[in-house]
């Protein structure tokens, strides 16, 4: 499902990442483990297809990202790739459904908002649907993040930091979240984090750097 081949990432002449081999298959659930600067945040976006890397392939779902560009590499990223940003990117002028349903429409698929609702339904976010991002708590917009991202029922889910800023039993309470959608749709999970305390509920790792003094 994720496949990288010498993948390397520099800015401005220094590199900053550098993966000879990384393999994730379909379904299964992945850590990239890193401290800040160690490039984590970096591979994700490659994997989501927001950056091209300096050099490298980069297979995800069967298709080579670097063979691919504007509209057709969006088009594909909105049919096959969720993403659960650090800064969660929820637009506060659209109600919850539809920031749901505005994934279906960037993807260039039939907006289906009963859909939406089985899938704000299966977060227990049915009663705010009509609601828009300033009426939540963090925890319930962090839910309709996920929602969003699973919506056009992606082959990959990619999650950057989702647990680093909550408390032990929140961090939990998102990282089954994000498991349980996962399998509900049967993505390949990749979370990037540089919190220690999820590292032994995915056993599936990727280290970037030195996590020695994590």
């Amino acid at each position: 499902m994720i496949e990288l081949r010498d993948v390397r990432h520099a800015y401005a002449g220094q590199t900053v990442l550098d993966v000879p081999h990384y393999a994730a298959g379909q379904g299964e659930h992945h850590l990239i483990l890193g401290l800040s600067g160690s490039g984590k945040t970096t591979l994700l976006h490659i994997l989501a297809g927001l950056l091209k890397p300096t050099q490298g392939t980069v297979m995800v779902a069967g298709q080579d990202l670097m063979k691919l560009a504007g509209h057709a590499l969006d088009r594909f990223r909105g049919q096959h790739i969720g993403i659960v940003f650090q800064e969660l990117h929820l637009l506060p002028t659209l109600t919850v459904v539809d920031n749901l349903l505005i994934a279906q429409y960037l993807a260039g698929e039939s907006q289906n908002r009963a859909h939406a609702m089985e899938v704000l339904e299966s977060l227990d976010l049915a009663d705010k649907a009509n609601a828009y991002p300033a009426e939540l708590s963090v925890g319930q917009r962090q839910r309709v993040a996920i929602a969003r991202a699973v919506m056009n029922r992606p082959q990959v889910l990619l999650a950057d930091e989702p647990t680093s800023a909550l408390d032990d039993v929140r961090s939990q309470q998102v990282l089954d979240l994000l498991a349980a959608q996962a399998e509900q749709v049967g993505a390949t999970l990749v979370i990037a984090t540089h919190d220690q305390r999820i590292k032994d509920h995915i056993p599936n790792q990727l280290v970037l750097g030195d996590l020695a003094t994590a």
